[in-house]
């Protein structure tokens, strides 16, 4: 009876992420498919529990029957950035993600050597300090009227999922994605709903594993069609630093 529980609750996770039996069997490390463990000819490995607890947040429990909470609690829930960018003085700065770049952030988001490509900058402001932000470019229509296509958001990072907000923006840097939503989390539910404020994109459930890194807006910059590039970013930042310079010292002469 135990071991029904087991193959059953074993092919129902395979189905839930909608995976081939060959495919879950490559994330797994098992032979070229997982139909004999379906059919019970082989056992559920030592070795295929941690990896489902280790990838998806399988409760080990539920999957032996002794639970009915299928998925770990997402409580502290670690998203917290996996690479912080400093320049060459060692100091922390902001690297820019623009939509191009955005497409291939979750598949490089350990690569220390991919962020070399990215302009980066540091932005002299109180606000800005002692916390990690970056930047990431908006893309789509999906947080209209709030965000616009190509406008730039000044995000920082959240260190676990229990700290988010309903009323805040935040970047979602999902497996396949980055996407910019308010985030909710609902009573009683292992889900996380991503919810757009442009009502013509209906809200979504994901799961807490399926996220990397979470990063607050602070802030959005808008420029003109003439600043849309990194260089345009850049240089539009470097003015407004100039003149915030110019500013203070006209302050502390007066």
């Amino acid at each position: 009876m135990e071991n029904e529980i087991i193959l059953k609750r074993f092919a129902e996770i395979r189905r839930d992420l909608e995976y081939t039996q060959a495919e879950f069997a490559a994330l797994l490390h098992v032979s070229s498919t997982t139909a004999d463990i379906e059919r019970g000819r082989t056992k559920v490995s030592g070795k295929v529990v941690v990896e489902l607890l280790k990838q998806f947040k399988i409760n080990p429990l539920w999957l032996f029957g002794e639970s009915d909470n299928k998925y770990l609690e997402t409580s502290n829930t670690c998203v917290i950035p996996k690479v912080v960018t400093v320049d060459s003085a060692d100091r922390e700065n902001m690297v820019l993600v623009n939509a191009k770049a955005a497409a291939g952030y979750p598949q490089n988001i350990q690569d220390t050597s991919w962020y070399q490509q990215l302009p980066a900058f540091d932005l002299p402001i109180p606000e800005f300090r002692n916390a990690t932000y970056r930047g990431f470019q908006v893309e789509g229509d999906s947080m209209l009227p709030n965000l616009k296509p190509g406008e730039w958001v000044l995000a920082k990072a959240v260190e676990h999922i229990d700290d988010v907000s309903a009323n805040k923006m935040y970047v979602v840097v999902l497996q396949d994605a980055v996407l910019v939503k308010k985030i909710e989390k609902r009573p009683n539910s292992n889900n996380i709903t991503l919810v757009s404020l442009n009502e013509t994109y209906p809200p979504y459930d994901i799961k807490p594993y399926q996220i990397q890194e979470i990063w607050q807006v602070s802030s959005r910059i808008t420029f003109g069609e003439d600043a849309t590039t990194e260089k345009g970013l850049l240089r539009q930042l470097q003015e407004s630093m100039e003149e915030l310079k110019d500013q203070l010292k006209h302050v502390k002469k007066v």
